[in-house]
């Protein structure tokens, strides 16, 4: 890692004692943050993907102990180290600042995040899916609680969301409450800021990727690419500035496919890219052309700082670059941890008390860590935190209705719903709802709630043949399970890796899944309203038609949503009264089961590439590829048959 800010530091150092001795001017304070060569430079300090992660937290490295990272408390001591070196470094939040902790359940009432992020001293910020996960009205609070703070905010930047296509066909009730709150505000495309006299243009952008993770955004938007080259085009015409810099919420990775290095290489006018959405820790910038890209991974893990440089041909470049990793090397700021202890009361006051909960009660103790989030995605296999959040979906639905439903055939999560996992030791309130903080129900209140649907065995195999095909390339889709066993072998053709699909009785027998037999399903909200999509995850060749338990098909997730007496029975909050199902130890407290931790044969992978085992019991889509092959080998076998019989017949004509 490079040092950053190092001759900045030394003149800064130098401006400081000319001061004492009473030879400098307020101009060489100024100028001092220029390259020794003279050549202007912008100190930069980044943020993206906060979900809320206002706390410190703990992680497991890879010794296998323990580490406190993050903490806004902590990042605002860093952060005022770099103001102290440059009174007029740029401070940027790329969204998603909401929606991972228990801090967001007074989003809509305390606007905490954003407010937190004004206090953190950042300049701007732009919108994330999951700030979409509020819905219309949550967010039009979080806004106007804002305001009526009174407290310092960053500029609210976002300039594709298509206003004139709606307008065109009339704003529904929700999209004029998003202007409402988006003009109150003054969400704008663009700002110009001023930093050591260099003029820099800042706009907002929304990627795809985050829009089809957004089930409940109501907005239509623009295309990122046309949307930023449009403005970047709006602002070289009515803007004299010197740096170009997008604040995208759309993600990169190493690879060339993503959002944010099309976007560099199609408006190669932008400077810099802060690229948030894909949790993607960059350790360097990516570099297309004139224009960086940079990333910082997310929950205030890393704090990304760099230092832009005007190069001899006008442009900018990344000259200095670091993320750093905030931990207990840094000092915690008492005023923002004050602030924070103040909210997480609020929190205990406005949401917990609703569940007869306090953030901080121990609800069980855990013997053994559950794999890292990390993991869950990266790794195709059966996972111990996969496996124990789907049963506890399961055992909440069953103990809400009391033996008066359908007994419960399975249960289904996504890993891009798992949001933490459970350390050795006491588990708390807090750590539940981490585990499973996403959104919000019908009723308003956060936390998504579980839903009860039915589903042919036709229907979840093509469910699972998702999972065991495309979630390698799409790791937010992969499945855990419970009430099922899949079998799958990734050397077969695509959307035909699945061989078995079993129910997991509960002596521990097996039954095949029968295509035309219906089975109840509980998955939570989200996962109801994104099994729309396995029909374009599958390119069209695979869909499922969830009922409702009258046979007719579901139109509206939220009629499916099940209740506990008069409230809706979040996820978060099945994961809790299962944990308190367990086992209790000596002290009356309980105790989870470590079964968990060995394999119980719900995903089974068979590694098998022999010619036999990628060829057999085809499905109806390796059927068709099959046949398709096969005319296409005997339409050019023909060919070969009639051009060699025509060259024979050639030679044997008599001259």
């Amino acid at each position: 890692m490079k040092k950053r800010f190092l001759g900045t530091l030394f003149l800064s150092v130098a401006t400081l004692c000319m001061v004492v001795t009473g030879i400098a001017s307020p101009l060489a304070a100024t100028e001092a943050y220029a390259d020794t060569d003279g050549s202007k430079t912008v100190s930069i300090a980044f943020l993206h993907d906060l979900h809320s992660y206002l706390d410190s937290y703990d992680i497991t490295t890879e010794d296998g102990s323990l580490t406190s990272v993050g903490g806004v408390a902590r990042i605002k001591t860093m952060l005022d180290e770099i103001r102290a070196e440059d009174p007029e470094a740029l401070f940027i939040d790329g969204g998603d600042f909401s929606m991972g902790t228990l801090y967001q359940t007074i989003f809509s009432t305390d606007a905490v995040e954003l407010r937190t992020l004004g206090a953190l001293g950042m300049d701007v910020t732009t919108m994330g899916n999951h700030e979409f996960d509020y819905r219309a009205e949550g967010f039009y609070g979080m806004f106007e609680a804002a305001l009526d703070s009174g407290d310092t905010l960053p500029e609210f930047l976002l300039c594709n969301v298509d206003w004139e296509s709606m307008e065109e066909k009339g704003l529904t009730e929700e999209q004029q409450l998003y202007k409402d709150c988006f003009e109150d505000y003054g969400v704008k495309d663009y700002t110009v800021l001023e930093k050591n006299g260099v003029k820099i243009a800042l706009f907002g952008l929304f990627g795809k990727d985050a829009l089809e993770c957004a089930p409940t955004c109501v907005l239509e938007f623009e295309d990122p690419i046309e949307a930023a080259a449009e403005t970047v085009a709006e602002i070289k015409e009515n803007e004299d500035v010197d740096m170009i810099i997008a604040v995208s919420h759309s993600g990169t990775s190493e690879v060339a496919e993503s959002e944010d290095e099309e976007l560099a290489k199609a408006v190669p006018d932008i400077d810099l890219i802060i690229s948030g959405h894909s949790h993607t820790l960059l350790e360097e910038p990516i570099v297309h052309g004139n224009t960086s890209i940079v990333s910082c991974e997310c929950y205030g893990k890393y704090l990304g700082t760099l230092t832009m440089s005007e190069t001899d041909q006008g442009r900018w470049e990344v000259s200095e670059y670091e993320t750093k990793l905030v931990d207990d090397n840094t000092a915690s700021d008492e005023e923002m941890l004050q602030s924070l202890a103040d909210y997480m009361t609020a929190v205990d006051e406005k949401y917990l008390s609703t569940y007869g909960y306090t953030a901080n009660q121990v609800i069980a103790y855990n013997p053994e860590s559950f794999d890292d989030i990390e993991s869950l995605r990266t790794e195709h296999t059966e996972h111990d935190l996969g496996s124990l959040m789907a049963d506890a979906y399961k055992y909440a639905v069953e103990k809400a209705e009391g033996g008066q439903g359908d007994p419960v055939d399975i249960a289904v999560l996504p890993a891009g719903t798992i949001r933490g996992t459970f350390l050795e030791g006491d588990v708390t309130v807090k750590e539940v709802f981490e585990s499973f903080s996403l959104g919000t129900g019908a009723d308003g209140k956060p936390g998504y709630p579980l839903i009860s649907v039915y589903m042919s065995g036709a229907d979840i195999k093509n469910m699972c043949e998702v999972d065991a095909s495309i979630s390698d390339s799409m790791q937010s889709a992969r499945l855990y399970l419970s009430g099922i066993s899949i079998t799958y072998n990734p050397n077969r053709m695509i959307l035909n890796r699945l061989e078995e699909v079993n129910i997991m009785n509960d002596d521990g027998t097996l039954t095949p899944i029968e295509d035309d037999k219906m089975y109840r399903l509980v998955a939570d909200l989200y996962t109801g309203q994104m099994l729309a999509s396995v029909s374009a995850k599958s390119y069209g060749l695979l869909g499922v038609s969830p009922k409702m338990a009258d046979g007719s098909d579901v139109v509206d997730f939220e009629d499916c949503i099940i209740y506990d007496g008069d409230e809706e029975l979040k996820a978060w909050i099945g994961i809790a009264q299962f944990m308190e199902s367990f086992d209790k130890d000596e002290d009356g407290m309980p105790v989870v089961s470590t079964a968990y931790h060995t394999d119980q044969g719900r995903k089974i992978l068979d590694d098998d590439d022999s010619l036999w085992a990628i060829i057999k019991n085809p499905n109806r889509i390796a059927m068709m590829l099959y046949l398709l092959v096969l005319t296409v080998i005997f339409v050019v076998a023909l060919v070969v048959v009639i051009v060699v019989h025509n060259v024979k017949k050639r030679k044997n004509k008599p001259l």
